[in-house]
């Protein structure tokens, strides 16, 4: 399971980034491209089975899906591409290139701070 390991990988570098104080990770926000999309109910069952036991247990996980850009070879437009429907919004070509697919990035950890 591709989640399951990426839930992994995330938990590790949350671990390493969160100050040694007592608190917890209330919320995540990761990012990730179209081609090496993550199934977001795969990733949160994931997150939520490993974290458990640890600080980030119970923190909120989103996820951004980056979308695919691509630009028309025949009429030059740039547009957001559409694996369902891969031709050129404008001119209707399929003759197109697609962009680099946006990498998997842990985009925000908020930590809550025990007051105690």
């Amino acid at each position: 399971m591709h989640e399951a390991m990426v839930a992994e990988n995330i938990l590790e570098a949350i671990l390493a980034q969160v100050p040694k104080k007592k608190g917890t990770v209330v919320r995540i926000v990761i990012s990730c491209g179209v081609i090496n999309a993550l199934n977001d109910e795969a990733m949160k069952f994931a997150f939520d089975s490993i974290s458990q036991g640890t600080i980030c247990q119970n923190a909120k996980l989103k996820i951004k899906h980056i979308p695919l850009k691509a630009s028309c070879n025949h009429c030059h437009k740039k547009f957001n591409f559409d694996l369902y429907d891969p031709q050129c919004p404008k001119c209707g070509k399929s003759d197109i290139k697609l962009g680099a697919d946006a990498p998997l990035l842990l985009k925000e950890i908020e930590f809550e701070e025990d007051t105690d």
